[in-house]
């Protein structure tokens, strides 16, 4: 019999637009048993998945072919859906509203990834 995976069930977004790492997040979701939305690699496609209902939780690279991902960062945050940013920027260049969100730097581990998703829904959970 298979283990369920740590993230079995649930539903995350994936906004990201380097194909090779997009590839590589959808795969290690889905071995997690995770339900992938995605992955976009545009602010429009990503402004459009994140009105969906049911996202657990998002994957965000700051920089989407030149334009900014916080537009979908404000929507889900206005929504109450925890997202991680996957990215080359330092948190210096983020603005001070999301400045407390948690970062993976890239390049990265997909398990590091992983494990920030794996918190970041655990920490949801707590009363």
């Amino acid at each position: 019999m298979t283990m369920p995976g740590r993230l079995a069930g649930r539903r995350i977004l994936v906004v990201e637009d380097e194909y090779f790492i997009a590839s590589d997040l959808r795969r290690a979701l889905g071995a997690e048993q995770a339900v992938v939305i995605g992955p976009v690699s545009s602010l429009a496609a990503g402004l459009e998945l994140a009105e969906r209902d049911g996202i657990d939780a998002a994957l965000l690279d700051v920089n989407l072919e030149g334009d900014s991902s916080l537009a979908i960062a404000d929507r889900l945050a206005a929504r109450g859906v925890p997202f991680v940013f996957v990215t080359g920027y330092d948190d210096w260049a983020l603005p001070d509203a999301y400045r407390h969100v948690r970062r993976v730097p890239k390049p990265f581990a997909v398990p590091t990834v992983l494990d920030a998703l794996d918190q970041l829904l655990a920490s949801e959970e707590r009363p």
